[in-house]
């Protein structure tokens, strides 16, 4: 799989649901991916990237920065709140609000910054125990907590449980979000991104379909 023909898979899904591809933005998942790879997609033109942890964005980004131009860089894996410093700092984008405490911590850092980058609330639709996420029962009074912190809510975001139909999670967090009065929709990966722009996902995280299986050392 390529970037080109993900896009084209993008601009299908989005014409069979009659929706404009403007409106889903594709995040190339680029955590743990070897620096060739990345550099590559970059070369190509995309300039909208996730990564999953704070230490290793903060030794990519940087530099990549420097020498490629503006890129988006999206966080879309569990935040320890001592690292909402540095992740405050780097990232055009945080997906993965999903506690009280992280909220407090932002809201603290945002006020003294006199800047806060988008947030999406994470909840965990399948309640899943060992799955970051604010529970769906829970949802609307976090919501409401983060709002009354002047936290600037873009959406929600979700990671549907592996092996189960991903439509049905996709749907109960389009419900979730326009309850609320939010638009943005951070769901769907490489292997249900289709499904997930048929049920309004604004926000596509794919990744080893661009850059390829990834190698844990």
């Amino acid at each position: 799989m390529t970037l080109s023909s993900i896009q084209t898979r993008i601009a299908e899904a989005c014409f069979a649901c009659d929706r404009d591809p403007e409106e889903v933005t594709l995040i190339a998942v680029s955590k743990v991916q070897p620096l060739d790879r990345v550099e590559a997609v970059l070369t190509e033109g995309h300039r909208v990237y996730g990564e999953n942890y704070v230490q290793e964005a903060l030794g990519k980004w940087p530099d990549l920065r420097a020498r490629f131009g503006p890129v988006e860089v999206h966080m879309i894996g569990p935040l320890q709140t001592n690292k909402a410093k540095p992740a405050l700092e780097l990232f055009d984008a945080i997906h993965t609000l999903d506690r009280p405490s992280l909220a407090k911590r932002l809201a603290s850092l945002a006020q003294a910054a006199g800047a806060c980058p988008p947030l999406f609330v994470q909840v965990n639709t399948g309640e899943e125990p060992q799955k970051a996420g604010v529970l769906p029962s829970d949802a609307d009074d976090f919501i409401a907590t983060a709002r009354g912190m002047n936290l600037p809510l873009a959406g929600l975001m979700c990671i549907p449980p592996e092996g189960e139909d991903s439509t049905p999670h996709f749907d109960q967090l389009a419900r979730l979000a326009a309850r609320n009065g939010l638009t943005g929709l951070s769901m769907g990966m490489s292997s249900d991104f289709e499904a997930a722009i048929t049920a309004g996902a604004t926000h596509i995280r794919v990744g080893s379909a661009i850059f390829g299986a990834r190698t844990y050392g």
